[in-house]
């Protein structure tokens, strides 16, 4: 008893370092660099991405990749022009990495001001990726990083103890598992809610003192 008791314990505490903050706020750029760079390919758009790969470089963190991209693909397909001419809608320009993080920032605040669900996360990754384009159509490729960086800045202040009751970032895998209509209903109203948060996170950035 005494050495499964010890066994059990083992696990937790390798379980528990399989999920360290540090591990997933690295996770969420990788997919942060991931979606960017699909989002540019779809553009049209070629950009070098030195870490492109290693989001996907594992099965399991591979999948994850492939099931947060279609998931964008479906939120933004239910309304194209939401994830599109973010830096527009945000009025802002791109030239600067403190205007571009700040503004990315307080979206991104906005957005899980009432709670935290995939759709919430899966249209932040949707964000950054539309910002992103954004960067590259006025010049500005190098803010690709500074959109990277400001997601896992995010993502270690606020989602990461979320992330760890989750089991990860493999739970968003879970989204697509079931085929049922009425779990593909659900999915659709908790998008849609979600474009209800990003419209309101626009709003709020556009009158808050500057």
């Amino acid at each position: 008893m005494e050495m499964l008791r010890r066994s059990s314990v083992f696990a937790a505490e390798v379980f528990d370092r399989s999920l360290t903050e540090k591990e997933l706020v690295s996770q969420a750029k990788a997919l942060c660099r991931d979606y960017i760079h699909s989002r540019l390919n779809r553009a049209g758009i070629g950009w070098s991405n030195p870490d492109h790969g290693r989001a996907a470089s594992g099965g399991t963190q591979g999948e994850t990749s492939t099931v947060l991209l279609w998931l964008g693909d479906e939120l933004e397909y239910l309304r194209p022009n939401v994830y599109r001419n973010v830096a527009r809608q945000l009025n802002i320009t791109v030239a600067s990495e403190s205007v571009v993080s700040d503004a990315f920032l307080a979206v991104a605040k906005d957005i899980f001001s009432t709670g935290i669900t995939w759709g919430k996360v899966i249209s932040l990754y949707a964000v950054a990726g539309a910002l992103a384009i954004d960067c590259v159509h006025h010049g500005h490729p190098a803010m690709i990083q500074t959109i990277v960086d400001s997601m896992g800045e995010f993502v270690r202040k606020h989602l990461t103890s979320w992330l760890k009751r989750k089991g990860g970032w493999v739970d968003v895998t879970k989204c697509v598992v079931n085929t049922d209509a009425s779990f593909r209903s659900h999915w659709l109203v908790t998008a849609a809610c979600t474009f209800g948060h990003y419209l309101k996170a626009i709003v709020l950035y556009l009158l808050r003192e500057k």
